[in-house]
């Protein structure tokens, strides 16, 4: 049995997204005994996110565990002018994640998982489509793999050794 759920808190300059709580029970001489397991999205919403996956007895614990883990694990993401520099995909199992800069004005067209990531990280436009999976857990690891492959023209100028 699993709960999606969406809170979003800022804590200073970061903001916070719960995504999924899931809990598990495991059948003892006494009864059933609950465990929980929480998916979070953290960003500072200026370019770096990350993702954090916590389980703990309780809820909160869990979800506390996830933030650390979740800020210990951030990546830079190049956002240029409000959306990303260049259309690209992302693959984690059978999870795959389109992502492609957008206009301004257009907002940030996504589902609930990949939604969360695009707002933690400071992407106003952004166009998205997910294929063959709605688990929420590989699509957040599906969208940080296409994030990673990320390249602004100066960084592909520098590697190439040429002027922009």
């Amino acid at each position: 049995m699993s709960k999606t759920t969406e809170t979003g808190t800022q804590q200073g300059d970061l903001i916070d997204r719960v995504l999924k709580i899931k809990r598990c029970a495991a059948v003892v001489k006494g009864g059933r005994r609950f465990s929980f397991a929480a998916l979070v999205v953290v960003g500072d919403g200026k370019g770096r996110v990350g993702y954090g996956y916590g389980k703990a007895n309780e809820v909160p614990p869990s979800v506390a565990k996830a933030q650390k883990q979740a800020m210990r694990d951030m990546v830079d993401v190049p956002v240029t002018d409000g959306t990303i520099p260049h259309a690209v995909w992302g693959h984690y199992g059978a999870a795959r994640v389109l992502l492609m800069p957008a206009s301004p004005g257009t907002g940030i067209i996504a589902g609930q998982a990949v939604r969360a990531v695009c707002e933690a990280s400071g992407i106003h436009d952004i166009l998205t489509k997910s294929f063959s999976s709605n688990n929420p857990t590989v699509l957040i690891k599906a969208t940080f793999d296409a994030l990673r492959k990320l390249r602004t023209r100066e960084d592909v100028a520098r590697l190439r050794g040429v002027s922009v």
